[in-house]
């Protein structure tokens, strides 16, 4: 039987949990190469970057920000699958589930998911890269304005504070066109391309595939969609980082950061991080599909009293 949705919420979360955990200092490399711009490259690469870190900020200096997004993983996990089913169920009433409706069902989870994602990626992004901001002030003053005071590293709820001050609640949606530009293509490849590879796998008509399979499938799926958008993830996270060394450049916006991007960089820059987020997103969703795989949201629903029909 396919799982309930309160299961499949609960399984969500705690795949969340865990997976950030795991992969936290990753993806806080992937933020800070991203960022670097030509004339200031602090990081050569992701594991320069997590030596450099952990030297200049301590081991805990590697999640900076994980807090933003553990709280804020498990309800955007949570929205992401519920609406994925949510319309998956809709559109395969009328006859069968097409690889055109599977793509639009992954499109309005992409959708409905960035209410949470963009003001999580916001805030994480800004902790996230702050230390690369103090270090360039340490290692290459030269790329730092004059007279900018050494900034005490800000805690999530000082700079939610700050922007709701001074750009309301717009101010926590920076960069949500780009967001929803990186969250709809990322769920249009990965929900059909996992079920079909899943599909494959299956040993017979009947029952679900292998653990194995699914593990797969889930790391496959996921690193293919994770690459494919990259280019848009480098646009979020530059139009997102609110801190910038004084030689770096400012965008308005996504057509600006675009073409600022392919004058001062190349179009190699589009593709910075991109390693960094295959490395992310495979184990995130393999642990998802274990997570699953063991029931852990079934588990923990036996325990609660059944309703008598």
């Amino acid at each position: 039987a396919p799982q309930h949705l309160p299961a499949k919420l609960i399984n969500g979360g705690i795949a969340g949990l865990i997976g950030v955990t795991c992969v936290f200092p990753i993806d806080l490399a992937k933020t800070r190469l991203q960022n670097q711009q030509n004339g200031c490259r602090l990081y050569t690469s992701m594991s320069d970057c997590l030596i450099k870190t952990i030297r200049s900020e301590g081991y805990f200096g590697m999640y900076r920000g994980a807090a933003v997004n553990l709280t804020l993983v498990t309800p955007e996990k949570a929205i992401k699958l519920a609406a994925n089913d949510f319309f998956r169920h809709h559109l395969s009433k009328d006859g069968k589930l097409t690889l055109l409706k599977e793509m639009l069902a992954g499109c309005g989870a992409g959708t409905c998911q960035v209410i949470v994602t963009t003001p999580m990626e916001m805030l994480k992004i800004q902790l996230q890269d702050a230390g690369r901001i103090a270090a360039q002030r340490k290692l290459m003053p030269e790329t730092v304005a004059a007279g900018t005071v050494e900034a005490k590293s800000p805690t999530a709820m000082q700079i939610t504070r700050q922007l709701l001050k001074e750009k309301g609640i717009a101010g926590l949606y920076k960069g949500l066109g780009a967001t929803l530009l990186r969250d709809v293509p990322f769920s249009i490849i990965y929900f059909p391309l996992f079920a079909n590879l899943n599909n494959l796998g299956k040993r017979g008509s009947d029952g679900p595939a292998p653990f194995y399979v699914s593990f797969i499938s889930g790391c496959l799926a996921g690193s293919t969609a994770a690459v494919a958008v990259n280019p848009v993830d480098v646009i979020k996270t530059r139009l997102q980082s609110l801190t910038r060394g004084s030689t770096e450049d400012t965008y308005s916006g996504v057509t600006d950061c675009i073409r600022k991007i392919l004058r001062n960089e190349g179009p190699t820059a589009f593709l910075k991080g991109a390693y960094c987020r295959a490395l992310v997103i495979a184990p995130l969703f393999g642990i998802a599909q274990v997570v699953y795989f063991l029931g852990v949201g079934e588990f923990i629903l036996s325990f609660l009293p059944k309703k008598h029909d």
